[in-house]
């Protein structure tokens, strides 16, 4: 465990940020690890290939953030046990994960391989980058065994308040990411394939790595080899805590798969130019995103010690200095998203199009710095039902719905499509602080869970 990083004692904004700063490093280094895929196939492959691209790590991240979510469960769950010194049931929470994470690795595996073309059928992938999309998800598919792993790392370590070897696998993997992209995209020219490839391969090296490093690390659990099994009130548990996040990320996945749905039936054009949107925003989202990992890991230890008061003052500190960098980042993409735009794409009409959706997103900017750190808080007290409910009230509620209906306005425009994120953010912010405010009327402590 980071011993820099006490969270049940000592001041709460400084332990906050040592945690903090190296989740966004990962976080960080994570956007690049997608981005460089794209921004080395725009530079030296064709639109088509930027489509399949696009198309393809959207599905992968779909999937990619729903075990990521699903694992929250055992983040939470480790979490609590470390801050109340329950050193076996940890070890127990660490074997049960490995196990049921494998077993969900080796289904998806065979679930992408076989139906990779069923799946760019439904993100209507443009012919011309169809077969591309297609050999893109499959190569990708066959390596979620180490995907799997790669991410379980991460969700184990910050659930015991260890955000560096995290940082360390993200590093490893971005590194050779790069690498194996220069070398089979912009050398071989392999395009999609190559980016595939290269994907695959860096995650691998990553875990192997890893793996070597987490054995001369101490842990602050005690795991036995007879850890290493189902464990039905642990299985139970780490599922009550996990599905609940799971089902709400992939079903805002969803509804943004949906919505590139639509984009595509605009063109290639159109498609391309919300995939180099699309990672731009995995940047202008870091801070946010960073402080809401790090305020459920935060909250996770401090409800397993019984300091709430802890747990509510993090959230305040987190959600102030998300806000004055939301802010930051409204500007940077309202006025400049043009020239991000252009990091990652030499055609000026993908630029352009990917601009004018940018517009949408700065919006956003705003309500996410807010609502994703209530969403951290009320994961780690084990609020997850709650937080299930708002992110799909706010997908198919707002999102999927307004989406359309810019779509079919004669002219659509890509900002107005985008426009209907940060109305759903915005709705999502309004049913935390509601929740908050319900639970301070009604004399209730945070920690009742629905």
């Amino acid at each position: 465990m980071d011993q820099k990083v006490t969270f049940t004692e000592g001041k709460i904004l400084k332990s906050l940020i040592l945690f903090a700063m190296p989740v966004l490093f990962a976080l960080f280094l994570q956007a690049m690890y997608g981005a460089v895929d794209l921004l080395i196939v725009g530079k030296f492959a064709s639109s088509a290939d930027v489509s399949a691209v696009s198309t393809g790590s959207q599905i992968m991240m779909t999937l990619t953030n729903l075990v990521s979510s699903f694992a929250m469960g055992t983040t939470i769950l480790l979490g609590q046990q470390i801050g109340s010194g329950k050193k076996k049931e940890g070890g127990r929470t660490v074997g049960t994960a490995i196990l049921m994470f494998a077993v969900i690795a080796v289904i998806m595996t065979v679930l992408l391989v076989v139906f990779a073309p069923q799946l760019s059928s439904i993100m209507n992938a443009p012919a011309v980058a169809f077969d591309k999309t297609v050999g893109y998800v499959r190569i990708c598919g066959g390596g979620m065994l180490v995907i799997v792993a790669y991410n379980l790392i991460g969700c184990i370590f910050r659930g015991l308040g260890d955000s560096r070897t995290p940082l360390l696998t993200v590093a490893i993997a971005c590194v050779c990411n790069i690498a194996g992209d220069l070398l089979l995209c912009a050398g071989f020219h392999l395009g999609t394939e190559g980016a595939a490839i290269a994907t695959v391969f860096a995650q691998v090296v990553s875990v192997v790595v890893s793996y070597l490093v987490i054995r001369k690390k101490e842990l602050p659990f005690e795991m036995k080899r007879n850890d290493l099994k189902m464990h039905g009130w642990t299985l139970k548990k780490m599922i009550g805590l996990g599905a609940p996040i799971a089902l709400q990320d992939l079903l805002v996945s969803i509804s943004f798969l949906i919505i590139l749905a639509i984009v595509n039936s605009m063109g290639v054009t159109a498609s391309a130019g919300v995939g180099v949107a699309e990672k731009v925003c995995a940047f202008i989202m870091l801070i946010s995103s960073a402080f809401m990992q790090s305020i459920s890991a935060f909250v996770a230890q401090n409800y397993g010690a019984g300091r709430i008061d802890r747990a509510k003052k993090a959230l305040h500190y987190g959600a102030v200095f998300s806000f004055a960098i939301g802010v930051c980042m409204f500007f940077l993409a309202f006025f400049h998203g043009d020239a991000m735009a252009g990091i990652f794409s030499s055609d000026p009409d993908v630029v352009a199009a990917a601009a004018d959706y940018l517009k949408a997103y700065a919006v956003d900017c705003m309500f996410t710095a807010i609502f994703f750190c209530y969403t951290g808080f009320y994961n780690g007290i084990g609020m997850t039902k709650f937080v299930m409910v708002q992110g799909i009230i706010g997908a198919f509620g707002v999102r999927v719905p307004v989406s359309y209906l810019m779509s079919i306005q004669p002219n659509p425009s890509l900002f107005h499509i985008g426009l209907a994120t940060p109305m759903s953010s915005a709705l999502q912010l309004v049913l935390c602080l509601g929740c908050m405010f319900y639970l301070k009327r009604r004399n209730k402590s945070p920690q009742v869970t629905f």
